[in-house]
């Protein structure tokens, strides 16, 4: 990578749940010298995409990226556009859902909402979905850029015992969402949690993102597996609409056949 998607890269480690990251961590979680590690936060630091606590000396997100939000959200508000859709899907399924968006090669978290039905639930910390490993990737691999996969099959990191560490795995399931309309993961990223997602498009009607649930492993079933695919039915046909894109037709299809039944053949050019 260029030096610039090095230094970038290095915002992608914070988390809710890791919102400062000192010098020694972040080296550790990029795997890089302490001297390189440091230009690039002071590279990021002078831009002011990342500042220093000055009472930790820990580095955190930085002023610069709300303007970026503020200004993404002005002139492409997907987050807005895809917010009460996935809180109706939360409100449907009773898990927690959310929403990705695809920039490039990377899909990013835009947004989640927790269903508060359960008390136990999973949670999405997470600014980067890896594409092997999530529902929300793999959706990315079936109906995103061909490259795509390529791209996945060289970076094939182990989370769980379930990951797909294969080349022959992870074709098995981008060709299994493919098929059905739906990417799975059954506890290939986190042990006790499956999720399920469905593809949104954008005007061009290429893939745009996900829209997914994530349901505690032990209360997912039969029924509930119904019950989520209906759901990302209508949520990625409301979001696509609000994006401005369309569903493709032979798509329509794959979730009627998966279904037993018409899931409507509507669009929005």
């Amino acid at each position: 990578m260029s030096s610039v998607s090095n230094a970038i890269e290095l915002m992608t480690f914070f988390s809710a749940t890791r919102p400062e990251i000192g010098l020694s961590e972040m080296r550790r979680l990029a795997g890089r010298d302490k001297a390189t590690t440091y230009r690039h936060l002071q590279a990021l630091q002078s831009a002011g995409l990342i500042e220093q606590n000055p009472e930790t000396k820990n580095y955190r997100l930085g002023p610069a990226l709300l303007q970026l939000a503020q200004l993404r959200e002005q002139t492409v508000p997907r987050k807005a556009a895809a917010r009460a859709a996935i809180q109706t899907l939360a409100n449907v399924t009773g898990e927690t859902t959310h929403v990705s968006v695809m920039s490039g090669s990377t899909l990013y978290a835009l947004d989640s909402c927790e269903s508060e039905k359960h008390s136990t639930r999973a949670i999405i910390d997470i600014t980067i979905f890896p594409l092997h490993a999530t529902a929300s990737g793999l959706c990315a691999l079936a109906f995103g850029s061909a490259d795509l996969v390529g791209l996945a099959q060289a970076e094939l990191k182990q989370f769980t015992a379930s990951t797909p560490m294969t080349e022959e795995a992870l074709a098995s399931a981008v060709a299994h969402a493919r098929q059905s309309g739906f990417s799975r993961s059954m506890g290939t990223f986190e042990a006790d949690i499956y999720s399920m997602s469905a593809p949104l498009f954008d005007q061009d009607g290429h893939f745009a993102g996900s829209v997914s649930v994530a349901s505690v492993a032990t209360r997912f079933d039969d029924a509930l597996e119904r019950t989520i695919m209906e759901g990302l039915v209508a949520a990625s046909k409301e979001i696509t609409r609000n994006w401005g894109g369309r569903i493709p037709p032979h798509l329509i299809d794959r979730w009627d056949a998966t279904l037993g039944g018409q899931t409507g053949t509507e669009q929005t050019t």
